[in-house]
């Protein structure tokens, strides 16, 4: 039977629905969703090998050593850099950039691929993720074929290491407002910068920084390719940090640094811009490190909760530990369906970008650009599992979790950076509600306002008692309450508040709640139905899956319930708030289920696997 991904008919058709936070408002099939058992013997050797060197020039020395490296140490921070260099002989620093500046072309997808391989790399994930992401993409999609040349197979080779410097004291989420200044100087070409910038990741130990500043009188920011090595540029100490101490922090001065007018990046006034765009690639691939993590820790958690034995019994026979190693599971596999659907349909757009006539370098932009929503949703749902993770297999260990001999403690403190930067997740979550109003607004192709008007005719189909077939219906019903119930939300709202919705923040994130539970819940249900046209039905190893679908929704539905019950408090009152309820009770209805025998049969698969199983 032909693939649908392979033949270019189907393939057109998929590119007229490859529009970002198209999911709320379309009906995607399963022969459209990308699966991880889909990745090629290539691909997955890409994650073997960042593995391998993960686990032989970090953890290894970790456990040997029993101390973390840190950046504050001098020689430890020149073990950093000797790290970065052998990934760089590896081919490790350049899976983003093409094979015609030295690096390896990596597809979007195999590089998330690989960014959750790296997760097993503690700190220094951040450190190669920096180089190999806003480091060095920034000068790949916007440089000029000059600048190109001059840093970027250097980058590639980790021989120039790569940073990216936007944050400033008073300038965090509202990047926008930087003071940094460039002012063109009499002779034309030459800019002087003056500022600061802080959290500068690599900052301490890079050659290259991209830096953003406002030329003049300028409203928005311009970006910069920056050298160590420039008149009036300095770095301060590193910084002491809860967590990642293994990686470079710190701030960066400008006092009459001299740029050359050669080293602009992009257009004037395009930085900002440019900052956004760069950030939607880091968004999305801190959701496939949180899916390595989830992977990683609930690996240790079983072989612990294996070992480790009370009142005559191996803990993990308990129901106490069974749920917390369940949950993981779950996440970890609900995660990782929506980031490596999301993943191939950035790869299908740069596809049809291209044939459109746009060259590599903008296609791959726009392409992520196209998904920004995706993007914002799996960042915040990839730290939250990396946070929730560490924090429950911590909880598995006991007092040895507590112990920094065991790894776990700094892995507890490492993760809770993902929750802040590339924009905190409240950020995030409120950019995803956000952008999406705003192209519902602009594009014929998410019209949220005629996606609602459907509700009274599906609420009267879904009281027939006729018409209802398939093995999935009560799944994909209630997936289907959940987008309503989003459209009901924020139709409601809309109309009561009107342009002041944008800023009742409490209702943006509750809507925001609803909406990655949606997008999770899809992508979960999607893979599921294509696994079955692939695999065994009856085998236990498709069983327990399509068990983590029923407890991903069981959970999904508590949630959104909750969400609705405050975002309808939150605005009406009176009619309007019995009448919201009335229809959100109809739109989310009883899903019979036992999570707990659920959540124990996923969990006792685990353990007889002795890791993530799947």
């Amino acid at each position: 039977m032909k693939d649908p991904k392979s033949d270019p008919a189907s393939l057109s058709e998929q590119n007229k629905r490859l529009i970002g936070g198209g999911f709320l408002v379309a009906d995607p099939t399963s022969e459209e969703m990308f699966i991880s058992e889909e990745f090629t013997e290539e691909q997955l050797m890409i994650k073997e090998l960042v593995i391998d060197f993960c686990v032989k020039n970090i953890q290894q020395p970790f456990f040997k050593n029993d101390r973390e490296l840190e950046a504050t140490n001098p020689e430890d921070l020149m073990e950093v850099v000797r790290l970065l260099k052998k990934a760089g002989d590896l081919g490790l620093c350049g899976v983003s950039i093409s094979e015609e500046y030295g690096g390896m072309g990596l597809d979007f997808n195999t590089n998330m691929l690989y960014s959750e391989a790296l997760a097993s790399g503690f700190a220094f994930a951040t450190t190669l993720g920096a180089q190999t992401s806003i480091g060095s993409l920034p000068i790949y999609y916007y440089g000029n074929e000059q600048q190109k040349k001059h840093y970027l197979p250097g980058i590639a080779k980790g021989e120039l290491i790569a940073s990216y410097a936007l944050t400033e004291p008073n300038s965090g989420s509202d990047a926008n407002s930087g003071k940094t200044k460039a002012i063109l100087i009499s002779d034309g070409q030459h800019y002087l910068l003056n500022g600061q910038k802080i959290w500068i990741t690599n900052g301490g130990i890079a050659h290259v920084y991209v830096v953003f500043a406002k030329i003049e009188d300028d409203d928005d920011l311009s970006a910069f390719i920056v050298e160590r090595t420039f008149e009036g540029f300095s770095v301060g100490q590193e910084e002491k940090k809860m967590g990642i101490k293994a990686s470079s922090t710190v701030q960066i001065f400008f006092d009459n640094c001299k740029v050359p007018a050669k080293n602009l990046l992009g257009q004037r006034g395009a930085g900002f811009k440019m900052a956004l765009n760069i950030l939607n690639t880091g968004r999305i691939k801190i959701g496939a490190g949180g899916v390595g993590a989830g992977k990683f820790s609930v690996t240790r958690g079983i072989e612990y909760a294996i070992k480790r034995e009370q009142f005559g019994h191996s803990i993990g026979d308990f129901g106490a530990i069974k749920h917390l190693i369940g949950n993981i599971v779950m996440q970890t596999y609900a995660l990782e369906t929506a980031v490596y659907r999301t993943g191939h349909n950035v790869d299908l757009k740069i596809e049809a970008l291209i044939k459109e006539g746009q060259d590599d370098g903008p296609s791959k932009l726009n392409g992520v650009r196209e998904f920004a929503i995706e993007c914002a949703i799996l960042k915040v749902k990839g730290s939250e599992l990396a946070c929730s993770a560490t924090d429950e297999v911590m909880q598995i260990h006991g007092g040895m979790g507590y112990s920094a001999t065991l790894g776990l403690e700094m892995a507890y403190r490492d993760s809770r950076i993902t929750k802040i930067y590339e924009g905190t997740n409240d950020i995030n979550s409120m950019l995803s509600v956000g952008e999406l109003i705003k192209r519902s607004l602009k594009e014929k192709a998410i019209d949220l306002r005629a996606a609602g008007k459907k509700i009274p005719s599906y609420l009267l189909r879904e009281l027939m008692p006729f018409g209802r077939t398939g093995k999935w219906q009560k799944e994909s019903r209630l997936i289907k309450g959940f987008k309503y119930t989003f459209l009901l939300l924020l139709g409601a709202a809309g109309n009561k508040l009107r342009k002041t919705l944008i800023d009742e923040q409490e209702i943006i994130l509750n809507l925001a709640t609803i909406l990655s539970d949606v997008y999770l819940a899809e992508s979960l249900y999607l893979k599921i139905e294509r696994l079955s046209t692939i695999t065994d039905q009856k085998s236990e190893h498709f069983l327990e899956q399509e068990k983590i679908l029923k407890l991903y929704l069981y959970e999904a539905l508590a949630t959104i319930r909750k969400s609705t019950d405050d975002v309808i408090a939150s605005f009406a009152q009176g009619f309007e708030k019995r009448s919201l309820r009335f229809l959100a009770g109809k739109l989310l209805p009883t899903y019979d289920q036992n999570p707990k025998e659920l959540r124990r049969s996923i969990a006792n698969y685990a353990l007889r696997h002795q890791k993530y199983p799947f």
